[in-house]
């Protein structure tokens, strides 16, 4: 069935490795799937929801000890250290694979081994990468078969190429303490043990789409970076493009799912959603960068969507779609999650599949980092590029975090090397996306801390020098902060739809609109050029949270300076001498 004579030799030595009773090949057809599906409920793997007011939808639970991306269990497997670089665990990848082998050696004995030919991105586009992951988790395929495109046709687009991601995944036992998520960069390879959460195992997601895709950027000349797509449309029908970065559970969905408020909608505004999570950025023949969404669908975070959050998230989940550590309502057998609404089911199973009163018990029914996959035709503000192999020309990047001061609510780099040092000094209170304690702060550069494949310092030198290419033509580069809060820890920005306000702002400064004032650490907007029509928010309020304090970016200074010395020589020269612009400004 397969003609690729290296995906054969993968296939034949994985199988005499893991040791299953039974291969299936996952063609992409509706039928196989729906075949999946009903195995996986009877054997307890998916749970079906109620086909009248959920179609198509189904929950899964993990194991309590597997509910997040796992940081420190993931690796970068280089033959020398200093390629992984600081931030990055490392492993030696000899040791790795011999390791991983042997813990996965036989672990498909019973089980079904599915392969799973994957394209991240439009398989007919010439920006797009392909996989093959295999699995002994149903949930994995239905997953990849949303979040990607799966099927006999890549193996079509692949022929009998060499260039594809190689991607095992071994469930195990879900032993924590010998759970491993492995990344070989030189070797096209992605190897997952000991887990079954999504983040963990759906291969074409953070582990290929971002750790081994941002290596290979850095080798063939593209970006491959943790951003959001939107495209804002005025009244003039003109839709221009931003990428925005922010770590895990911070907004981005929210953001790329934007619904104007009533105000701009009159004056014919609208959000186009091309990505929530992950864009492939290259320059184009016009010399302009451009961007694609290497996936097919949405990983979000469940807790806290609503219809006044984010109400195209929540549509986007009303069918195809796969609910993982979620309450499930035993009365109509739909799900419910914290911050969906403020009527908690009284008859209910909690995300551990515990019985759950929600008008009773204190601890929450799903999971703080409880999820929902929906494929990307769901969305009903899905953009019409979202399938243009070419991609969409990006005006503008944005960095943004969680931070209760410091940061303002919106400012523009200099240039595009300050933008790169304002992009490499972002730190953001953590959230439950990842193991660990949450609200502590830690840097975590273009969002990537997490997520890049190589040596950072590496990769700050890559984005300069993708700069130097752009020239003129380069996108400018903003910083926001949605989450200034006041004396009594309470946010001041209403966020939401009410951010399409600074994304206007940022537009008007690509396009010279607007003028802007300069602080020490770039422009800020003049009061009054962010619209607060409609909203109820001072302009005193609003120039509080565009202030810009010396004395605690000063302290600041401190904290840059000792997350730049884990560098050491691989630290740009040009970052360098940012931070020292910075410093004299600060004086």
């Amino acid at each position: 069935m397969i003609s690729n004579t290296s995906v054969n030799k993968f296939l034949e030595e994985m199988s005499a490795l893991l040791n299953p009773d039974e291969i299936i090949l996952i063609d992409g057809t509706e039928n196989q799937l729906q075949e999946l599906r009903e195995i996986a409920c009877k054997s307890g793997e998916l749970i079906k929801l109620n086909e009248e007011k959920l179609p198509n939808c189904y929950l899964h639970r993990t194991a309590i000890n597997d509910v997040a991306r796992v940081e420190d269990r993931t690796f970068i497997c280089t033959t020398k250290k200093d390629a992984a670089g600081p931030t990055n665990n490392w492993m030696d990848p000899a040791d790795a694979y011999k390791m991983l082998y042997n813990i996965a050696k036989n672990s498909y004995k019973g089980k079904t081994m599915y392969v799973i030919p994957f394209s991240m991105g439009h398989i007919n586009s010439s920006l797009s990468k392909i996989g093959i992951e295999i699995t002994d988790s149903i949930y994995v395929v239905l997953n990849m078969a949303i979040m990607t495109r799966v099927g006999t046709a890549v193996l079509d687009k692949l022929g009998n190429s060499n260039n594809w991601v190689r991607g095992i995944h071994a469930s195990c036992s879900i032993d924590e303490n010998n759970r491993y998520i492995c990344h070989f960069p030189e070797d096209n390879t992605i190897i997952s043990v000991n887990s079954a959460y999504g983040g963990n195992v759906l291969l074409g997601k953070k582990c290929f789409a971002l750790r081994i895709a941002s290596y290979q950027g850095n080798w063939e000349g593209w970006l491959a970076e943790h951003m959001l797509i939107l495209g804002i449309e005025n009244k003039l029908g003109e839709v221009k493009y931003i990428a925005a970065a922010f770590p895990s559970a911070c907004g981005k969905t929210n953001l790329a799912m934007l619904i104007p408020p009533e105000e701009y909608k009159k004056n014919g505004y609208k959000v186009w959603c091309v990505g929530d999570d992950i864009a492939w950025m290259r320059i184009g023949e016009d010399s302009r960068l451009w961007a694609i969404n290497p996936e097919n669908g949405f990983f979000g975070v469940a807790p806290g969507t609503n219809k006044t959050s984010n109400p195209n998230a929540l549509a986007t989940t009303s069918s195809d779609t796969i609910f993982t550590n979620v309450v499930l309502n035993l009365d109509d057998n739909t799900v419910w999650w914290e911050g969906l609404d403020e009527n908690p089911p009284e008859n209910a199973i909690d995300w551990m599949g515990k019985r759950w009163n929600g008008k009773v018990d204190k601890t929450p029914g799903a999971h703080p980092n409880s999820r929902f996959t929906s494929p990307a035709k769901n969305c009903p503000c899905l953009s019409r590029e979202f399938e243009n192999e070419n991609g969409v020309p990006i005006s503008a990047i944005v960095f943004g975090g969680r931070r209760a001061q410091t940061t303002p609510l919106v400012y523009e780099s200099r240039d595009w090397n300050n933008g790169v040092f304002v992009g490499s000094i972002m730190a953001s209170e953590t959230t439950a996306a990842a193991s660990g304690k949450i609200g502590k702060l830690r840097h975590d550069p273009m969002a990537m801390l997490p997520f890049c494949g190589y040596n950072m310092g590496d990769y700050f030198k890559h984005w300069l020098d993708m700069g130097g290419k752009l020239g003129e033509n380069a996108p400018k580069i903003f910083n926001v902060n949605w989450f200034r809060t006041d004396e009594s820890g309470k946010f001041i920005w209403p966020g939401f739809g009410d951010n399409i306000r600074v994304l206007e702002w940022i537009l008007n400064r690509c396009e010279n609109k607007v003028s802007a004032k300069e602080t020490p650490i770039g422009f800020v907007p003049y009061s009054k050029d962010i619209n607060l029509s409609g909203l109820d928010l001072s302009e005193n309020k609003l120039n509080e949270i565009l202030e810009v304090d010396k004395s605690i970016w000063q302290n600041e200074i401190n904290d840059i300076e000792s997350f730049y010395e884990k560098f050491g020589d691989n630290l740009p020269n040009e970052l360098k001498s940012e931070l020292q612009k910075l410093k004299n400004k600060l004086k």
